[in-house]
């Protein structure tokens, strides 16, 4: 009974420490008038440190909350935006590494780590090996909707790497795991997906298969920057892109078609 106390109390200590990290580092950024290329850089390599640590230190049980912690951080990094043109935005693999090892079953975090990664750090490589990590814990009903982590390393594989045939597996993967999610509308998803593999099979320079991927990317983005790429990305396909508020609607500019698709962000 004592040694589980002193564990909790360390624990309660570890996590308070997190907090008080966080906060002051909000503080400045709401506050500071200037952007220092040396404070910048030297808050960068403390982040990186900060994540080194919360790899390695011990948490008696309370990884979750180490991940909730990493994701926090996470998005105010990524949301600072001045700092990140003077530092760039070379911290953002180590995030996303803390939260798959200390909580890989958090799937709401690798919608918004696995564009981030790709786009911004530019490494989309370490994207879906991290994906593949989380997915090794992940079973197709737990956690719930797990499916689209396939989805997001199809998206990656077929855009960014260029290995149609692992983007094709991974469309039918998403096929099998979305088939046996007790999500109702699940099942669309896995026809969907069953369809993009075969009709990748058949046409593995599609443009429309392109389109619906980077029109997902857009869905999933929490930057603006990202938004544009993606927009920019589709108009260069050759489709007409309408913006509404959150909603995408893109029409095939394409002399004598008349398809039209819509992509609303979560």
């Amino acid at each position: 009974m004592k040694k589980t106390l002193g564990a909790l109390v360390t624990a309660a200590i570890c996590i308070g420490g997190l907090t008080s990290l966080q906060l002051p580092r909000l503080r400045s950024h709401l506050t500071d008038a200037e952007l220092d290329p040396q404070v910048l850089q030297a808050e960068e390599a403390l982040q990186r440190d900060r994540l080194r640590l919360w790899k390695t230190m011990p948490v008696f049980g309370f990884d979750n909350l180490i991940a909730n912690a990493a994701f926090l951080n996470f998005l105010q990094y990524f949301g600072y935006s001045e700092a990140r043109q003077v530092t760039g935005y070379t911290v953002l693999p180590e995030f996303f590494e803390v939260i798959v090892q200390r909580d890989p079953y958090f799937r709401l975090s690798y919608q918004f780590l696995s564009s981030s990664v790709t786009l911004f750090a530019g490494q989309p490589a370490t994207t879906v090996s991290l994906l593949e990590q989380g997915l090794s814990h992940m079973t197709p009903t737990f956690p719930e909707n797990s499916f689209w982590l396939w989805q997001y390393k199809a998206v990656d594989e077929l855009l960014f790497l260029g290995d149609i045939e692992a983007a094709i597996q991974s469309q039918e993967n998403t096929a099998v795991w979305a088939s046996q999610s007790p999500d109702p509308d699940a099942s669309r998803y896995a026809v969907s997906a069953q369809n993009t593999a075969a009709f990748l099979r058949e046409n593995p320079d599609s443009r429309e298969v392109r389109v619906n991927s980077w029109m997902m990317v857009w869905s999933n983005a929490i930057h603006e920057d990202v938004r544009q790429y993606a927009q920019s990305q589709i108009e260069a396909l050759g489709y007409r892109v309408t913006r509404e508020g959150n909603t995408l609607q893109i029409e095939d500019a394409t002399p004598g078609t008349i398809n039209s698709l819509d992509a609303d962000s979560e």
